[in-house]
């Protein structure tokens, strides 16, 4: 057996011990008693620590320096143990122990949080996992992730490569014509209505497995389940997606299907040969949203895709919530200064995105302080989106990512949508013919473009090559921008 050979067997191992803790947070979020929070805490913190030393073991050293990759996939494989053993290292094991303990409870105590609108409650785990990462920012900082800056660090771990500076350029050349578009629809004469009626539970979820299907979620593979946030969990052949249900808004179920779908079905496409290898899995979680976001918006909030809802919706509930289909599109691509980001249009999402970036840069400097987050929170809502915060469930207790340590993780988001947007102008430009499939609600010319171009190859290059070498150009926010506007100045008359 060769060093390669011995070093991909041990690393098969560590991934699919990795799955299994993987579904531990699937089940703490899905079907875990809620007595049992503490309980899984010390369970995932002992997961965490056998991980940790896996990372970490001094074999890995030896394998390493002796293995010769066997062609590209090889190589990048060996370049992607590198990188996880490096980051582990400069970790203690005490403080990723630790830190696996402490999200775990958190997780819990935000969900309760959330449900009583009670920050008070939430205060003490939040500081917990602010400090305890940063602490983690600082050690791989201090190991030369980031350039040595504790953000950029932390950033690194969701999309490599990316910097706060570079993502705040972006941020910046957009929202000058995301504020202009969003002012222009808002201030529109012809202003959609929204769905009415009451749509039941049960047949949501029926119609959310029809959404599902329709974009080529394997069922053999996958299955549905409720979740306060919905997620999906899993790689290879164990990929699990989630929604949420609310009666007089039966588009939330629809369309969180669909985003979670796009994240489940990239796990699903990658080659079955990289299964349990650091490349089987997605390139980055921007490029993951990349996903989620062609799925649930330029695809399934399409005009010729809503036509075939709409006929869905009167099938499964009597009635559409709206008199005929060009009403249905319309109110499924409603611009409206809500409070939620999951359940914000497209118009105004990635500003969303950007007050959450620029918070949680300040929690992790130090400039923000945990007990200051709700004044903040509040204060730079209602500059950025003219309403004041009503309830914390609508403020900073709506998102459960700082709960589970996941800082970092938000800027993702707002390049997925800028990945979105030049995967769909490619897209467009190979299928002319891509809206007749999608009015009989057939996704798979683009879903199936996107496994050949995009999915197949997992995280065998890094995320900007395997978004451009799927495009055929260079990564920009223009074909988002021009996307945004092309679709919503005539939806609003303008």
């Amino acid at each position: 057996m060769t060093e390669f050979d011995s070093l991909m067997q041990f690393q098969r191992e560590t991934e699919a011990l990795a799955q299994v803790a993987g579904r531990l947070g699937w089940d703490q979020e899905t079907m875990m008693p809620r007595g049992a929070a503490h309980q899984r805490g010390e369970e995932s913190a002992a997961m965490e620590t056998m991980l940790h030393g896996r990372r970490t073991d001094p074999r890995l050293t030896d394998w390493l320096a002796g293995a010769t990759a066997p062609g590209p996939a090889g190589a990048r494989m060996l370049d992607l143990i590198r990188r996880d053993f490096d980051r582990s290292a400069a970790v203690p094991v005490r403080l990723a122990a630790e830190l696996a303990r402490v999200t775990s409870v958190a997780q819990g105590v935000w969900a309760e949080a959330r449900a009583k609108d009670d920050v008070a409650h939430f205060l003490p785990c939040l500081s917990d996992v602010i400090r305890l990462t940063r602490e983690k920012g600082l050690a791989l900082a201090a190991a030369g992730f980031g350039k040595g800056d504790a953000y950029d660090a932390l950033l690194d771990d969701y999309e490599p490569g990316a910097t706060a500076a570079g993502i705040a350029a972006i941020f910046d050349r957009m929202r000058p014509r995301l504020v202009a578009l969003r002012a222009a629809v808002l201030g529109a004469e012809r202003q959609p209505a929204a769905l009415s009626g009451q749509f039941p539970r049960d047949a949501q979820l029926t119609l959310a497995r029809t959404m599902a299907g329709a974009f080529g979620y394997d069922w053999t593979r996958g299955r549905l389940d409720l979740a306060v946030h919905p997620f999906s969990s899993g790689s290879g052949n164990d990929v699990r997606i989630t929604t949420r249900v609310v009666e007089a808004e039966p588009l939330n179920c629809l369309y969180s299907t669909i985003h979670e779908v796009g994240h489940a079905t990239y796990e699903q496409a990658v080659d079955a040969d990289y299964l349990f290898t650091p490349i089987g899995r997605g390139a980055s979680m921007g490029v993951h949203e990349s996903q989620s976001r062609i799925y649930e918006n330029q695809l399934g909030r399409s005009r010729a895709f809503t036509g075939w809802i709409f006929d869905q919706m009167k099938d499964a509930f009597g009635m559409a919530g709206a008199k005929d289909a060009e009403a249905f599109h319309a109110a499924v691509n409603r611009v409206t200064p809500g409070y939620i980001r999951t359940e914000s249009d497209e118009v105004q999402y990635n500003l969303h995105i950007m007050m959450r970036f620029d918070l949680e840069c300040r929690l992790i400097s130090g400039d923000l302080t945990p007990g200051e987050l709700e004044g903040a929170w509040n204060d730079r809502f209602k500059a950025d989106f003219g309403v004041a915060v009503d309830r914390p469930a609508h403020g900073m207790l709506q998102d459960v990512h700082w709960s589970v340590g996941l800082f970092g993780y938000f800027p993702t988001y707002a390049l997925g949508n800028v990945y979105a947007g030049c995967l769909h102008q490619a897209i467009r430009a190979e299928l002319p013919d891509l809206d007749e499939s999608l009015s009989r609600g057939d996704a798979s010319p683009a879903t199936g473009w996107l496994r050949e171009h995009l999915q197949h190859f997992g995280a065998l290059r890094d995320p900007l090559r395997t978004v451009e070498s799927a495009c055929g150009f260079e990564v920009s926010e223009e074909p988002l921008l021009d996307y945004l506007e092309a679709k919503f100045l005539p939806l609003y008359g303008l």
